[in-house]
């Protein structure tokens, strides 16, 4: 199975792509002898949990010939001030071309993971799931999401391939909510649960008649979700999105909801703060 780096190969190469350009480092390659290598120290300049260590470490293989990258902080975990993450070594020119390009993965991955267990500390004593949506930067869900999850999130669907939500949308093209369930159910069977996305009260009432596995709340409040909860009663799980903040999400969690799904979490979470401190080899 590819990690994470691995996965994100096409997306490094193209980050890289666009630091170095044609001409690659032209500063580095003025400046410093060619023969000449190092050790350098990422280390974190503020609290986070760490994501994109495999990212990074991959940066640095495709920057030039010769880089190592030792892990000391993994993924998942979390790093204080001024603690070192990992350390890389070999020719200048590797480290300080692929510098940039890993510590800007570093930084918006650990920021994404950061956001995400604070948000997940406020949640798990009710057992409520926190999530992220699809939307993630174009080009990033995979490396988002997978921040997501290192932070102590569980993922949504990736994309529309892998999962189903019935939205306002689909539910004026089919005709009707109920019309729009039982065209999923015939058409894809048991293959995936049936998440209804509803607005108001009489459409949880609906979602539940039409079979729904999984209901979405809409952009309700702790008042309207805690009825929703109660006329649910179990017989469907119930996700919240849409108007969760870190300042209210105190009052859904304790409502009985099984999910909170937070599109800031991907496209607004402040990236964590990250150096890389270089030292010549005597």
């Amino acid at each position: 199975m590819m990690d994470t780096g691995e996965q994100a190969e096409g997306i490094i190469r193209m980050a890289l792509a666009e630091d170095l350009g044609v001409e690659g480092d032209v500063t580095t390659r003025a400046a410093c002898p060619p023969e000449a290598t190092g050790k350098a120290a990422i280390s974190a300049k503020e609290p986070c949990r760490v994501a994109g260590q495999p990212v990074a470490a991959k940066v640095f293989e495709l920057s030039g010939a010769g880089a190592t990258y030792e892990v000391l902080v993994e993924d998942g975990a979390d790093a204080a001030p001024g603690q070192e993450i990992s350390v890389v070594r070999g020719p200048l020119a590797a480290i300080l071309s692929g510098e940039r390009t890993a510590l800007n993965f570093l930084s918006h991955m650990s920021g994404i993971a950061t956001l995400t267990s604070r948000l997940v500390a406020l949640a798990a004593p009710s057992g409520v799931q926190i999530m992220e949506t699809r939307k993630t930067t174009p080009g990033l869900r995979v490396l988002e999401k997978y921040a997501v999850a290192m932070g102590g999130g569980t993922n949504h669907r990736q994309g529309l391939f892998d999962g189903i939500i019935i939205k306002d949308n689909h539910i004026a093209a089919a005709g009707g909510l109920e019309i729009a369930v039982r065209r999923v159910r015939n058409a894809l069977g048991d293959r995936f649960p049936i998440e209804v996305e509803a607005a108001d009260l009489a459409q949880v009432r609906e979602a539940l008649d039409s079979g729904a596995d999984i209901i979405m709340l809409d952009n309700m409040s702790p008042e309207k979700v805690s009825d929703a909860v109660g006329l649910v009663g179990g017989r469907a799980r119930v996700e919240v999105s849409g108007g969760v903040n870190p300042d209210n999400i105190g009052a859904y969690v304790k409502l009985g909801v099984d999910m909170i799904s937070l599109g800031f979490i991907t496209h607004s979470a402040p990236a964590a703060d990250f150096s890389l401190n270089l030292a010549l080899d005597s």
